[in-house]
């Protein structure tokens, strides 16, 4: 199944969309009212984005990318998802940020391509954007190959250690080595709504050690790799809300990764 990855996962994602999009899980209502969607360390960690130019890759319905623009950022938004697109420069007009963001339709393998070579001060990625990808080190290329000299990529990503978790949260139960790609299929998204249609979806493990050192393969400069003890949603029975979405283990129990953050620079 593995062969047809690419049709499978754009096809989920485009089902995923409007279940998405009418979710309270997204809120969509709540982000044109004004709601930031970015985790709260992370423009603390990028830094001002004011007047640069910003892609962000693997970017879904556009919520975080257009949370950059409110910062100031000019921004690009690119997803193999032509749902998703839609959805994402809608909402950019809805919120009066049309001016200063544009969403394109395309795997992230081709980006390059899809934006005629255009390179950008910043390139950033989300979270469970990588689980999607097969290559990293062709996707750490085509990182480089975006960034102009001096910028930087912001990568934002759920930690590698969670995913051989069981269900609980307590327990290793998977080979953390283990890359091959894996099938799944599941009636249901992440978020709350009706089942979907198509349902067939094909992600990879990517043990953290890969992820950095294909980075550096591609030429970047490792800035920092900071890993966080919270999430974003109560992924494990025992997490325990502790502030504006975020979510951690109790004080006292015995805590694991369950983000992790990288910025790296491509040198002039």
């Amino acid at each position: 199944m593995t062969e047809g990855w690419l049709r499978h996962n754009r096809e989920n994602w485009d089902d995923r969309v409007g279940v998405h999009a009418a979710s309270e899980f997204y809120d969509l209502p709540a982000f044109r009212a004004g709601e930031d969607h970015l985790r709260l360390f992370e423009p603390d960690e990028l830094g001002e984005v004011a007047g640069r130019s910003l892609l962000h890759l693997q970017c879904h319905m556009g919520q975080d990318t257009l949370s950059w623009a409110r910062r100031g950022a000019r921004v690009t938004g690119l997803d193999f998802s032509a749902e998703a697109v839609r959805t994402a420069s809608a909402l950019a007009a809805d919120i009066g940020l049309a001016d200063r963001a544009r969403f394109v339709v395309a795997d992230v393998y081709e980006a390059e391509a899809a934006l005629g070579g255009e390179r950008f001060d910043v390139v950033y990625t989300g979270l469970g954007a990588l689980v999607w990808l097969p290559d990293l080190p062709r996707w750490a290329r085509v990182v480089a190959s975006l960034l102009a000299e001096g910028g930087v990529l912001y990568l934002v990503e759920f930690h590698p250690f969670t995913e051989l978790l069981g269900e609980d949260g307590k327990a290793v139960e998977r080979d953390y080595f283990d890359r091959a790609g894996e099938t799944f299929d599941f009636a249901h998204t992440y978020t709350d709504g009706p089942p979907l249609s198509r349902t067939v979806q094909v992600q990879w493990h990517h043990p953290l050690g890969d992820i950095v050192t294909a980075l550096a393969g591609a030429g970047l400069r490792i800035d920092f790799l900071h890993e966080h003890d919270h999430t974003m949603w109560p992924r494990f029975p025992a997490l325990q809300r502790a502030g504006a979405r975020e979510y951690r283990y109790p004080a006292g129990e015995p805590r694991v990764p369950l983000m992790f953050s990288v910025r790296a620079t491509r040198p002039a």
